[in-house]
């Protein structure tokens, strides 16, 4: 029985990383995607350190520094701030995916470049507050060390 055990602890602990994804040189799957959870929350620190990778990682080059992709280096980079015209779907994992993975013919893929995972989630918090304001997750607070909300 203590081996069952040991493979239900491995097997729950694999699930809670998979949900993460740490960095990996593969694509993504669609059943992975669909598994994402972002685990960095939607809050104004994740979204500044979202917003200086997207500087870092020149995002801005076809994107623009307004995510409204009118740049004229690439015809069909998407629009961040318009979520109804992404091809590759606004799921948190799809958009993860984008990044991680590239999207279309034009966007490379940023897996190599990017070494942390939560910086992906955070361009992914990022992309998110670029959305109209009605579209966007709700903000957190931040906490105190106690764990009470800030005012």
């Amino acid at each position: 029985m203590p081996i069952v055990r040991s493979a239900a602890v491995v097997f729950l602990f694999a699930g809670s990383m998979f949900l993460a994804r740490p960095q990996s040189d593969k694509p993504l799957t669609d059943a992975e995607v669909k598994q994402l959870k972002n685990p960095v929350p939607y809050s104004k620190k994740s979204i500044a350190a979202g917003h200086s990778m997207y500087q870092r990682y020149s995002c801005t080059g076809c994107h623009g520094a307004d995510g409204k992709a009118q740049v004229d280096v690439v015809a069909d980079a998407t629009d961040l701030t318009q979520p109804k015209g992404y091809r590759d779907g606004t799921s948190d994992g799809e958009i993860f995916r984008s990044i991680h993975d590239g999207a279309g013919t034009s966007m490379p893929n940023f897996r190599s470049q990017i070494d942390k995972t939560e910086d992906i989630w955070g361009l992914v918090n990022f992309i998110h507050s670029l959305w109209p304001e009605n579209m966007r997750p709700p903000l957190e607070e931040a906490s105190t060390s106690d764990g009470r909300a800030k005012r």
